[in-house]
């Protein structure tokens, strides 16, 4: 048998370097095992009724499911949640193809040779003669790969399709301004998109000030696709930020609702800002004392009491993530009517 390091035969390397690295992680390869074994026991003809059912298409929707409750445990950053529901990912992905192999479509062999084969091909950087310095010039050269197949294929012509259908508009308008940028249609740096996001924000304003609900839906939409691309040249992840601010939203209506009971509904606005100052602060202080014990653990910080979104409908963003402590709560929920007349300008 001929050296596959001899041949440059990069596929082969992968592989074998593959096997050499699962051969040191024998926990790891013992539970797949033991989770195919499950899996396929599922699918038997005296295994469950309702894994037995189950087909490809109807089990596109639970792949969904599944995808999601992984974000919003990234979200969360519950360590423990997110292993869980990956697990759910990864046993409905190998359910599907136990499926597939069952209808004589495909086995989990080919879904398996399938992206090993890809991720050779589209990493030449890595197992090839390309050189990448960098994230960046890794993905150019992931790119300029995919580009080189879909030529040699007569594949689509446009540097903006591909981007699934199926997908939410958040990750689609994420996807597409990714691909508009490779393309070279791009700002230089994050500046260009915060401006451009003011702009559209101040023609929302306009849009709003007139009553037109079509110029409303039209500038509205520009302002969340210019959000997505401020998020995306600042190096975030618009979904995962977004997420975050809901599950901040969550935890502080808790409080209201913990606190005021059924005066909720009645409350005044100005003890309903209070309370929420006041939940804003303790997540900042429980923050403080989580990366006093672990200093390495800061990632998604409240980055200020007055982050965040607030009780009230208010007429657009309030005090900036720098606000101070008596700061009322900014543009994802606005501040109460009576509060919002006191706030800045719009800020992005």
């Amino acid at each position: 048998m001929s050296n596959p390091w001899e041949r440059q035969d990069h596929a082969a390397m992968a592989r074998q370097l593959g096997a050499v690295r699962v051969a040191a992680e024998p926990e790891a390869r013992a539970r797949l095992a033991e989770l195919l074994g499950v899996v396929f026991r599922l699918r038997d003809e005296n295994g469950c009724p309702w894994d037995r059912k189950q087909t490809l298409d109807s089990m596109a929707r639970h792949l969904m499911e599944e995808a999601a409750e992984t974000l919003e445990a990234i979200a969360e950053q519950d360590a423990a949640h997110v292993a869980e529901e990956l697990g759910d990912v990864l046993m409905n992905v190998l359910l599907m193809a136990r499926i597939g192999q069952d209808q004589g479509r495909f086995s989990l062999s080919d879904v398996a040779a399938g992206i090993a084969t890809k991720l050779v091909r589209r990493h030449p950087h890595v197992f090839g003669d390309v050189s990448a310095e960098d994230a960046d010039a890794a993905l150019a050269s992931w790119d300029a790969s995919k580009r080189a197949e879909r030529a040699q294929q007569g594949g689509r012509s446009s540097a903006l399709e591909g981007v699934p259908s199926g997908l939410p508009a958040l990750a689609a308008s994420d996807a597409l301004g990714r691909k508009a940028a490779a393309a070279g249609f791009d700002w230089p740096d994050a500046t260009g998109a915060l401006d451009k996001l003011r702009e559209e924000v101040d023609e929302l304003h306009e849009a709003v000030a007139d009553g037109d609900a079509a110029a409303m839906q039209h500038e509205l939409g520009d302002v969340l696709f210019s959000a997505v691309n401020v998020a995306r040249k600042t190096g975030l992840d618009p979904e995962l930020a977004l997420g975050r601010c809901m599950q901040r939203f969550r935890r502080r209506f808790a409080h209201l609702e913990q606190t005021l009971g059924e005066r909720l509904k009645h409350a005044p606005l100005d003890e309903m800002e209070r309370l929420w100052r006041q939940a804003a602060r303790a997540e900042v202080a429980s923050a403080a004392a989580s990366e006093a014990r672990d200093p390495a653990c800061d990632e998604g910080t409240p980055r200020g009491p007055g982050s965040g979104p607030g009780p009230g409908p208010g007429p657009g963003p309030g005090p900036g993530p720098d606000a101070g402590p008596d700061a009322g709560p900014d543009p994802a929920g606005g501040s109460p009517p009576q509060a919002a007349q006191q706030t800045d300008p719009p800020t992005t």
